[in-house]
């Protein structure tokens, strides 16, 4: 059984819909984040860094946003959502997902908190504003990151250009506007928003 650890309206929200993407039979154990859940040693024995999304597949564990996204769009390749290791987009489908973890939340992490990037030799990411030019002519070539093939790297960039963009630390530039809104269109986005909306108020609620 594919067990998914989960808190609503963070990072592990992609993961939730890239589940309902794929069809996953899978059990989620939702986090109160509110209350500190992330950091009681129930959790922490899961993930030491008291982060999610956290998966277990038969008792083997997967963190990390990234690997996760890929780990499960190849676990079950049905779904159509990662190219295959012998498909021409394989490469450039692993080189999106790793640039959101490696360059693209770096980058917006600094900006958010007003820090100064470190020097162009010590940087992860370069400079922000070549993030943001890198991904625009991506996307520009639309419908999707890879051109006309929607992929799990559409659900991870499709949430994150939604967050940022709605906390004003990525531009709202037109081609990010039209991609985030087809991404967030689709139903499985529906269904998790509504869910998440519940157990955001129910985790509201019991931590007081």
């Amino acid at each position: 059984m594919l067990v998914f650890h989960h808190s609503p309206n963070t990072r592990s929200t992609g993961v939730a819909i890239l589940l309902e993407e794929l069809g996953a039979p899978h059990e989620t154990r939702w986090l109160n984040m509110k209350a500190g859940e992330q950091r009681q040693p129930a959790y922490l024995a899961v993930n030491p860094l008291g982060k999610v999304p956290a998966i277990v597949n038969n008792g083997d564990l997967t963190t990390e946003q990234v690997a996760i996204f890929i780990y499960l769009a190849d676990l079950f390749p049905a779904a159509g959502l990662a190219p295959g290791l012998n498909d021409a987009m394989r490469g450039p489908y692993l080189r999106w997902l790793a640039f959101y973890g490696s360059s693209f939340e770096p980058a917006v992490v600094d900006k958010a908190m007003k820090r100064e990037p470190a020097g162009l030799a010590m940087s992860l990411y370069g400079d922000f504003d070549t993030v943001i030019k890198t991904l625009s002519a991506q996307l520009a070539r639309g419908p999707w990151l890879l051109g006309e093939t929607f992929t799990a790297a559409d659900i991870l960039w499709g949430t994150a250009l939604k967050w940022t963009m709605g906390f004003k630390i990525v531009p709202e530039l037109p081609e990010f506007t039209a991609y985030s809104t087809r991404v967030c269109a689709r139903p499985a986005f529906a269904k998790v928003a509504v869910k998440d909306a519940e157990m955001a108020a129910a985790h509201a609620k019991a931590a007081g």
